[in-house]
């Protein structure tokens, strides 16, 4: 050992007599960067919550099997909502917290504190990043409930309390108008930087105004049954002050996904690179686009495939194991680029036609908007407008809806329903609220009714335990069938 260290002595007197010290600059890479671009970690946050939203992983995103427009085939168990087995609730949960609003968070710390950006420069991306939180926030409270929030995302609060979820919504609802008005400021602007690493508008400030009032809008909807003098407030303010929505497919709050891993969109790393067959219609959903009509839904075709070598479409039971002999999920989806959307066109005017309904302040009925969600969504597939059209003068809004009765509820639930097959996130929600289509508890189910919301991860209850408890009793009860604060019926 003596021989050793005696060897290794020249090489220490040899370092010391090339540099003065072990301190200064001595350690450090001049070619690393010593911060993140705040565009960059939106750019990571956008990735992370586009795939979120869009994935069929069974050990991340299992809601187009819940809302039964796909089955499973060997393994059915996250049709029959098994989703603690594989911590599916926790992988959820991280992800947005972890990879979409930490970084989100970041980002706009990093831009507010720039000394080269104008302004309106700040005002602008700030806005921008603040209308992806509150996407991100609302999601979470519409999953779980009372979520940590005032106290989250905070190194010197590593247990965070829980917040009330009616409570967070006000908030975010505050933080979005704040958000709205920065990017309506006279000398807002994004700049080129914001545009290299914008996922999803690539710049285009009047695309960001209108996703983010667009967003506003769901929101108001979504808390109607629990608060409707809240929600035409809403929507009131949105009128009078002339807002703009999405209003086009070329306006969808989309991320086009790229040919090159890991930025391929994960539909074709779930069924066509994982070389498994795990997904197949539901012969549910399959009738409802056919419908029994003359015409079959246009978007039947690019939603699946037909039967490999037996030709037309069969469907299988939410619940069961199947074989391989069933209808697969399209070549649309299977494209690595096909993009993942966050809000869309055909979702702005389903939503129109529920405030039409329901009485409040927008422009157009509820059967002109009700159609030009179905047209929308019909023609996002790629089909044309006259195909849309004929589809839709087959399936027009009822004469008997009258108000935001059941049969308004039933006919924009449904066809959003159909509209919403690559915004599975939104489905689950949305057919908690609407209570429509009128779905069957899934066979063998690990659960004695649909869930009405994610049951709180385990780490969570290991490791926040105190405030777990407090979160638990102020719902009452964490429970699979403990509604979200909007879920009245």
């Amino acid at each position: 050992m003596k021989k050793l260290l005696w060897l290794g002595f020249p090489a220490l007197m040899l370092m010391s007599s090339c540099v003065d010290g072990l301190d200064d600059n001595y350690n450090k890479n001049p070619k690393l960067a010593t911060q993140v671009p705040g565009v960059t970690l939106m750019s990571s946050a956008q990735r992370s919550l586009a795939r979120a939203f869009v994935s069929t992983s069974v050990n991340l995103n299992p809601f187009r099997l819940w809302v039964q427009q796909l089955a499973e085939t060997t393994y059915p168990d996250e049709s029959r909502y098994d989703f603690v087995t594989r911590q599916i609730n926790n992988a959820f949960w991280n992800t947005l917290y972890r990879d979409v609003l930490r970084d989100l968070q970041e980002s706009k710390k990093t831009i507010s504190a720039s000394t080269v950006i104008s302004e309106g420069g700040k005002a602008a991306q700030t806005g921008a990043i603040e209308v992806q939180e509150v996407l991100a926030w609302s999601t979470l409270v519409d999953n779980f409930g009372d979520i940590p929030y005032s106290e989250a995302l905070d190194f010197n609060k590593p247990r965070p309390a829980y917040d009330d979820d009616k409570a967070i919504y006000n908030d975010l609802i505050k933080r979005l108008d704040a958000a709205i008005v920065n990017l309506n400021k006279e000398d807002a602007e994004l700049g080129d930087d914001f545009a290299s690493g914008d996922l999803i508008y690539h710049g285009d400030l009047d695309k960001w105004q209108r996703f983010a009032n667009s967003l506003k809008l769901r929101l108001a909807l979504t808390i109607a049954d629990a608060d409707d003098a809240q929600a035409r407030a809403m929507v009131n303010q949105l009128t009078t002050a002339g807002a703009h929505f999405i209003s086009s497919n070329d306006e969808n709050a989309s991320l086009v996904f790229d040919k090159t891993s890991p930025n391929t969109n994960p539909l074709w790393e779930d069924l066509v690179q994982s070389g498994r067959t795990d997904f197949i219609a539901t012969d549910f959903f399959l009738k409802a686009l056919s419908n029994g009509s003359a015409m079959p839904d246009p978007r039947l075709d690019d939603y699946f495939n037909e039967v490999k070598g037996v030709g037309g479409y069969k469907g299988g039971i939410a619940g069961n194991p199947h074989n391989f002999v069933y209808s697969l999920p399209g070549d649309k989806l299977r494209d690595q680029q096909f993009p993942g959307t966050l809000m869309s066109y055909s979702e702005t005017e389903f939503l129109l036609a529920e405030a039409a309904a329901r009485g409040l302040n927008v422009e157009g009925t509820a059967a002109a908007h009700y159609s030009a969600g179905i047209v929308a969504s019909i023609t996002e597939w790629g089909n044309s407008e006259e195909e849309a059209d004929a589809y839709a003068l087959l399936h027009p809004y009822p004469a008997t809806a009258v108000g935001f009765n059941e049969a308004a509820k039933e006919a924009i639930g449904t066809q959003k329903w159909i509209a919403l097959y690559n915004q599975p996130v939104e489905a689950w929600k949305e057919y908690r609220r609407l209570d429509y289509p009128k779905l069957t508890i899934a066979t063998n189910s690990v659960l004695t009714a649909i869930p009405k919301r994610y049951t709180y991860p385990i780490p969570e209850q290991n490791l926040n335990t105190s405030n777990y408890n407090a979160a638990k009793a102020a719902i009452g009860g964490d429970e699979a069938s403990t509604p979200v604060f909007w879920d009245k019926f």
